[in-house]
C-alpha cells in the first residue's frame, strides 16, 4: 500500500527511537497502528460505497434501455394493429387468418359482383 521497503522502515524506527525514547516508542507505535487501521477501513468503506453506486447506476441504465426498447416495440405493435390495410399493402406476401377467411372455390366466384348473385338467383 505505502510501498515502503525494509531500509526505510529501519530509518523511521531509529528516528522514532531517538526522538521519543525507549519508554514512549511502544505507545507511539501502537497509536500509529491504530491510525493506519482506521485509515484503511475508511478507504475500504469509500471503495465499497463507490462500487455500490456504480452498480446501481449500471442497473438503472440497463432498466432504462430495456424500458425504451419495450416502449418502441409496443409502439410498433400498436401501429401494426391499428392500420391493417396499410400493412397488407406494404407486405409482399399477405398473411391470411384461417379462422376468418372463407374457402374460395374458384377465381370466377371471387370476381362476381353482388348484382350477378341476384340475377343468378332469380
Amino acid at each position: 500500500m505505502f510501498d515502503i521497503g525494509f531500509s526505510e522502515l529501519l530509518v523511521v524506527f531509529v528516528v522514532g527511537l531517538l526522538i521519543l525514547g525507549p519508554e514512549r516508542l511502544p505507545m507511539a507505535a501502537k497509536t500509529a497502528g491504530l491510525w493506519v487501521r482506521k485509515i484503511r477501513r475508511s478507504i475500504q468503506s469509500v471503495q465499497r460505497e463507490i462500487n455500490a453506486q456504480l452498480d446501481q447506476e449500471e442497473l438503472q441504465r440497463s432498466i432504462k434501455e430495456t424500458n425504451e426498447r419495450i416502449m418502441r416495440e409496443t409502439t410498433d405493435f400498436a401501429k401494426q394493429t391499428e392500420s391493417p390495410s396499410d400493412n397488407k399493402q406494404s407486405s409482399s406476401t399477405p398473411t391470411a387468418d384461417p379462422t376468418t377467411e372463407k374457402p374460395k372455390s374458384s377465381d370466377a366466384e371471387t370476381t362476381k359482383q353482388p348484382s350477378d348473385d341476384i340475377q343468378s338467383r332469380a
